[in-house]
């Protein structure tokens, strides 16, 4: 079983929650820190001293305050750390159940497990903790359907920016703005206008409105 776990959350409720579960496993060499800049340097020091954690637990939402942050989110972290120590297992544990975010964790940057917050959130906690142990990956089951390639998550990260604008209030021209902006393509009106209408016929939304509240009911944004 891992030997030396970093928790990386700001509520020291939910942090307790999490000792409870690391003790039972009998994992008793467990450091708490509520900033994403700490467990970064934490994390980073301990590979220096060629004593480096077996596993990182990280929520993903992190309360703002006067303190600045290199990084303020634990997606922020995630990235960071996957592309210096990718051999680090990171368990996300978290309110989070959006789909397109697991599946942009767990497939684009290799997160090895994701736990929702919840009821049966320690128990699954603990599972995943031992299905990583064991060099496999592991979802809660209400999240599981983010990586079903049959599913609706079929639609790429450009569709899902598209709808993501369009939910927030702009125009298609407002959104071609946007992605010229940021240097996204296609980015042309025709392009947008094209893509959003595929998008109302693959989803059988009636219009606009309906195919933004259809892609948040599947939690796609």
């Amino acid at each position: 079983m891992f030997k030396k776990v970093l928790i990386s959350d700001d509520l020291g409720s939910i942090n307790k929650g999490i000792l409870t579960v690391l003790k039972g496993l009998e994992i008793n060499n467990v450091q708490q820190v509520q900033y994403c800049d700490d467990a970064y340097l934490k994390i980073k020091k301990a590979v220096l001293d060629d004593a480096p954690y077996d596993l990182l637990i990280t929520d993903l939402s992190f309360i703002k305050d006067h303190r600045a942050q290199t990084y303020a989110s634990g997606e922020a972290l995630i990235i960071a750390l996957k592309k210096e120590y990718p051999g680090l297992p990171i368990i996300v544990y978290s309110v989070e159940d959006r789909l397109q975010k697991v599946r942009f964790l767990m497939n684009t940057h290799q997160t090895n497990g994701y736990v929702c917050k919840g009821r049966r959130g320690l128990f699954e906690l603990e599972k995943a903790i031992h299905a990583i142990y064991h060099n496999q990956t592991y979802l809660s089951p209400h999240v599981q359907q983010a990586l079903n390639p049959k599913s609706d998550l079929e639609i790429d990260d450009y569709d899902i920016e598209l709808v993501h604008l369009l939910s927030q209030g702009l125009s298609q021209e407002d959104i071609s703005n946007s992605l010229k902006k940021r240097n996204i393509t296609p980015s042309s009106l025709s392009s947008i206008e094209k893509k959003l209408n595929k998008l109302r016929i693959q989803f059988k939304a009636n219009n606009a409105i309906h195919l933004v509240a259809i892609v948040k009911d599947l939690g796609l944004i």
